[in-house]
């Protein structure tokens, strides 16, 4: 029963996080509603909470991903790539100096 609860909360919440005070809201609803004990509230909330940091986490190096993907098609530098850059123009700078 609680699969079949934890499906469907999962497709209709996604991975959004709960603070503590919704979570203790659903638990109770959930234990008036389904006649669920204590415990198994709390257990459901809690993979539920674990899975929406897995997800937020998953999500987050993805638009990382995507985003250096967009960058790399804008032809965008990177901070290494500035820095490395950086150097060589103050290396070059100092080189005309010393010859001129």
């Amino acid at each position: 029963m609680l699969e079949f609860f934890e499906k469907t909360f999962f497709t209709t919440v996604g991975a959004v996080a709960m603070s503590q005070k919704k979570a203790e809201e659903l638990l109770a609803e959930m234990k008036e509603r389904f006649n669920i004990t204590e415990e198994e509230g709390k257990a459901f909330l809690n993979n539920l909470q674990e899975r929406a940091k897995e997800n937020q986490q998953k999500l987050e190096q993805m638009a990382r991903e995507e985003v250096k993907k967009a960058c790399e098609r804008a032809g965008v530098v990177t901070t290494d790539e500035f820095e490395k850059l950086s150097k060589k123009v103050a290396h070059l700078e100092k080189l005309l100096k010393e010859r001129g």
